[in-house]
C-alpha cells in the first residue's frame, strides 16, 4: 500500500522536465442510466444526445489534472422516456498508459483512464397536496436536486497533428443516490404522515448514468525544456 502512496504523490508533485501542457475540447456522444425503471444493466445503450466541455492541464506525459462539463438532452428519435435530463461537473486526474507527448513526433496514442469526483443536478418529480391533504395537485411539480458520484471512465485517444487530439470514451458514474428514477418518492402530510408511498425496485441498490462519445482537444502551451535546473 505505501508503495502506490509514494506512486500517487510522485505523479502529482514531482517536477519534470516537460512543461505543464494545456487541452481545451468538446465531448459528443450520448448518455443513458442504470437503474429501476429501466431495468437495464448495460453501460452502452445510449438513449440521449449528450454534449459538454472539458479542459486538461497536462503535468506530464502520463497524468493529467481534467475538468469537464456535460450535459444530456432528448433527441425526438432517441428512445426511452424514463432517462433524465442530467448536467454535470466534475474534476479528477487522468492518467495515460503510455507516454502521450504532444511535443514529440510521431504517431501519439495511449489507452486512459480517468477518476475523480462529480457533481450533478437532475430533475425529478415534486408532488404537492392539496390545502385539504386529500389529493395531489395536478399537473405535479418538478424540482431539480442534486447529487454526487464517482465517475469511472475508460478511453482511447490518439494525436490528429500537432495541435489537436481525438478520443474515443465510455464513462460510468456511481452515483449516492436511488432517485434519478424517481424510484425513491414518498409524498407526506405536514404532519409527517405518509399519504402516497411511490418506492419502487431495489431500494438499497445506487443508481448510475453513463456518458459515452468522442472527445476533440486542441493544445497549447510551452515546448518543454530539457535543460538542467
Amino acid at each position: 500500500m505505501k508503495y502506490i502512496v509514494i506512486l500517487v504523490i510522485n505523479l502529482l508533485f514531482i517536477q519534470t522536465s516537460y512543461s505543464q501542457i494545456h487541452e481545451f475540447g468538446v465531448f459528443i456522444g450520448g448518455s443513458n442510466t442504470i437503474d429501476d425503471s429501466n431495468g437495464q444493466s448495460s453501460i452502452l445503450n445510449p438513449s440521449r444526445f449528450a454534449f459538454g466541455g472539458l479542459y486538461k492541464w497536462n503535468r506530464s506525459p502520463r497524468h493529467s489534472w481534467r475538468v469537464s462539463a456535460t450535459t444530456n438532452y432528448k433527441m425526438p428519435d432517441l428512445g426511452s422516456e424514463n432517462v433524465k435530463t442530467i448536467a454535470e461537473a466534475s474534476v479528477g486526474l487522468e492518467f495515460n498508459f503510455f507516454e502521450f507527448n504532444l511535443h514529440q513526433s510521431g504517431f501519439k496514442h495511449t489507452p486512459y483512464i480517468y477518476t475523480g469526483v462529480s457533481v450533478f443536478g437532475f430533475n425529478i418529480a415534486d408532488p404537492k397536496l392539496d390545502a385539504s391533504e386529500t389529493a395531489i395537485l395536478l399537473p405535479e411539480d418538478t424540482k431539480i436536486e442534486v447529487g454526487y458520484g464517482i465517475p469511472i471512465i475508460l478511453g482511447y485517444k490518439i494525436r490528429i497533428n500537432y495541435t489537436f487530439n481525438l478520443g474515443f470514451e465510455v464513462g460510468a458514474r456511481y452515483t449516492f443516490t436511488d432517485n434519478i428514477d424517481e424510484s425513491n418518492i414518498i409524498v407526506k402530510k405536514a404532519s409527517g404522515d405518509v399519504f402516497e408511498d411511490r418506492r419502487y425496485g431495489n431500494l438499497n441498490n445506487n443508481d448510475w448514468y453513463v456518458f459515452t462519445g468522442f472527445t476533440l482537444t486542441y493544445t497549447f502551451g510551452r515546448k518543454p525544456c530539457y535543460c538542467i535546473n
